[in-house]
C-alpha cells in the first residue's frame, strides 16, 4: 500500500528542509507557498555545498524520456525565474549544448536519442552531420568529428542567483532559515520523525526533506535514514584565459561569448565563463569520500592543480578539447583550478522519493552533477510527494512523467549520459 498524503494537525504543518543549496532553496520556496510552515537548516551558509562549485550546465538532451520532460520544465522555469520566484536577473544563459561525436556507434546512438527527445516535446534539438555542423560552428575541426547534436535552448546557469533568490523568496513568504546549524540527530515516534535536532536547537517536524546531496552519505547514517548508494566524488574545474587568433577581434569575441557548452568525444567539456575565460572540466576515476568536510570541497590535489605542471588533468582536458576546437589550443593558459563533490548514484539519476523507513521523510539527493539543472523539477516532485503521498507519475508541462526512474529501491539497469 502506498503511504497516505502527509497530514498534521493545525492550519500549517511544519516542514524541515535540510540543506540550503539550489534544491533546498527551491523546495523551501515551493512548500512555503503551498501552505507548509518551513524551516531550513543549513550546516554552514546558503550555497555552501555543491551549488556554489558547479559547472552549472543545464540541458534537456538526456537519454531517458522522463528526464527530458523534467528538464524542459526546468528550462522554462529558469527562463521565467524573476516572475515566479523573484529578483531582477534571469539565471539561465541559453547558449545551447553541443555534443560532438567521433565514432560511428556513438553518432548513431546520438541520432536515435534526438528522435526520442523530439517525441518528448524537445522539438528544437537537431542532429548535425559533419558538413552542417562545421557550417554552423566553423570553429569545430571537421576532421575530428562525424557530427554533433545541438539544442539551442540548453545552456548554463548563474547558481548564486538561484539559491540566493530562492531562499530570499521563501523567507519573504514566512520561512525560517538557520545557517551554522548542522543537523546532529532526529527524534522519532514510530515510523515518523517528530523533530530534528541541530547544534543550534530543536525543530518539530511534520515533514522532513533531505536536500543534502553529496553530504547525504554522512548524514543518512547519523539520522537513521535508509542507506542510499550515493557516492561523493571529487570533481574539478579549470579556467583557461582566452587568447589567440581564432577568437580575436569583434567577430571572434562575439563567437566566443555565444559558444555553447561543448562536450568533446572524450567527455571533456567547456563553456565561456566570462568574456575573458573558458571553464572546462573532465570526469575522472576517483574513490568516494563519504566523510568529506566543507573544507575538503576546496582541497585541490596536486595531480589536478594547474600549477603542479603540464602533466595534470587540467592540461589533458585542455588538449583533448583543442583536438575538436583548435582555437582553444591557442589560449593563454590555465589561470585557476576549483573543485567540489558530485553526489553520484549508480545510474546517475537522483533519488526523489519517500524514505521507506519513515512516513514523513522525503529524500532529494544523488544528482550526479545535475543538481542545479534538476532544481525546479526536484522541488515540483517533492511538493507532489508531500501533498499526494507517493504518486506513480506527475503531469509536467504537456506530459505525464513516470517517477519510477527516481524511486528508492529501483533497479540500476540504465545509465544516463553524464558530464
Amino acid at each position: 500500500m502506498p503511504p497516505a498524503p502527509l497530514e498534521a494537525p493545525g492550519p500549517r504543518p511544519k516542514a524541515v528542509v535540510i540543506g540550503a543549496g539550489i534544491t533546498g532553496g527551491l523546495v523551501a520556496w515551493r512548500l512555503q507557498r503551498a501552505g507548509w510552515d518551513v524551516t531550513v537548516l543549513e550546516a554552514a551558509y546558503v550555497g555552501a555545498g555543491s551549488s556554489s562549485r558547479t559547472a552549472a550546465g543545464i540541458r534537456q538532451q538526456f537519454s531517458t524520456p522522463e528526464t527530458v520532460v523534467g528538464m524542459r520544465f526546468s528550462v522554462d522555469f529558469y527562463r521565467r525565474f524573476p516572475e515566479l520566484v523573484g529578483g531582477a536577473a534571469v539565471p539561465i544563459v541559453q547558449n545551447g549544448y553541443l555534443f560532438l561525436h567521433a565514432l560511428e556507434e556513438s553518432w548513431s546512438m546520438a541520432q536515435a536519442r534526438v528522435k526520442m527527445q523530439a517525441r518528448c516535446g524537445l522539438e528544437e534539438v537537431v542532429a548535425l552531420d559533419q558538413r552542417d555542423l562545421v557550417a554552423r560552428f566553423p570553429w569545430v575541426e571537421k576532421h575530428a568529428v562525424l557530427g554533433g547534436t545541438f539544442c539551442p535552448t540548453d545552456g548554463f546557469l548563474h547558481p548564486e542567483t538561484v539559491y540566493n533568490e530562492a531562499i530570499a523568496a521563501a523567507r519573504a513568504l514566512g520561512a525560517e532559515v538557520h545557517v551554522g546549524a548542522p543537523v546532529i540527530a532526529t527524534e522519532c515516534v514510530g515510523d515518523r520523525v517528530a523533530a530534528v535536532r541541530t547544534t543550534a536547537g530543536r525543530y518539530p517536524a511534520d515533514l522532513v526533506v533531505d536536500c543534502t546531496n553529496a553530504f547525504d552519505a554522512a548524514l543518512q547514517g547519523r539520522l537513521g535514514f535508509t542507506p542510499l548508494p550515493i557516492a561523493p566524488l571529487k570533481r574539478y574545474l579549470w579556467f583557461i584565459q582566452r587568447d589567440g587568433a581564432v577568437f580575436s577581434g569583434p567577430e571572434g569575441e562575439a563567437a566566443f561569448s555565444a559558444m555553447p557548452l561543448v562536450i568533446a568525444p572524450s567527455g571533456a567539456y567547456c563553456r565561456p565563463e566570462n568574456p575573458h575565460s573558458l571553464l572546462c572540466g573532465w570526469a575522472h576515476d576517483t574513490a568516494p569520500e563519504p566523510g568529506f568536510t566543507y573544507e575538503d570541497q576546496d582541497r585541490v590535489e596536486p595531480a589536478f592543480f594547474h600549477k603542479t605542471g603540464p602533466d595534470t588533468l587540467g592540461f589533458e582536458a585542455w588538449a583533448t578539447l583543442a583536438e575538436v576546437v583548435p582555437g582553444i589550443g591557442e589560449f593563454a593558459g590555465i589561470s585557476a583550478t576549483t573543485c567540489g563533490y558530485y553526489g553520484t548514484t549508480p545510474d546517475h539519476n537522483p533519488f526523489l522519493d519517500r524514505d521507506p523507513a519513515f512516513q514523513n521523510v522525503i529524500r532529494a539527493a544523488g544528482f550526479s552533477g545535475h543538481g542545479a539543472m534538476f532544481g525546479p523539477f526536484s522541488a515540483l516532485v517533492v511538493e507532489a510527494l508531500a501533498t499526494h503521498g507517493r504518486p506513480d507519475q506527475l503531469t509536467v508541462l504537456d506530459r505525464d512523467v513516470p517517477l519510477d526512474a527516481f524511486r528508492i529501491g529501483r533497479a540500476f539497469g540504465h545509465e544516463a549520459m553524464v558530464i
